[in-house]
């Protein structure tokens, strides 16, 4: 018999916002807005109940987690290193291999980043907050 523990209401929550932090800091910093609404249509990272049955216990639901952060640090750095490619290519199939779809090779964020404008994304989180 093996004995393994459930993922908690905190982990899935941790999983969601990961996935919120994707199309409200990273995605902006490489792609459109244009770009990022056809992400949503296409559900990337999109996660459902299904999902989570996926990633039912604490391990597999950590390792999510692990992954979107490792991807999430090496997208944040001012300018992605080649070096880190193997590293993201890891945690990318990792996260396929839990059911989320992330169709993106490290390539195509160096790319999208020499391309991209310095412009404002309806998809950034507000600086500050006007009260009316």
């Amino acid at each position: 018999m093996k004995v393994v523990f459930a993922s908690t209401p905190d982990q899935e929550e941790e999983i969601k916002v990961l996935v919120s932090q994707f199309y409200m800091t990273i995605f902006p910093l490489y792609f459109s807005d244009k770009d990022i609404k056809e992400f949503e249509r296409l559900k990337v990272l999109h996660t459902s109940t299904r999902h989570f049955e996926y990633f039912g216990t604490l391990k597999e639901a950590y390792q999510v987690i692990t992954s979107l952060q490792t991807i999430i640090s090496i997208l944040e750095s001012s300018e992605p290193q080649p070096k880190y490619k193997s590293l993201f290519q890891k945690n990318v199939r990792i996260l396929k291999d839990y059911g989320l779809f992330f169709p993106f090779d490290f390539n195509q964020f160096l790319e999208a980043k020499n391309i991209k404008n310095d412009v404002f994304s309806v998809y950034t989180k507000a600086a500050n907050e006007l009260l009316v």
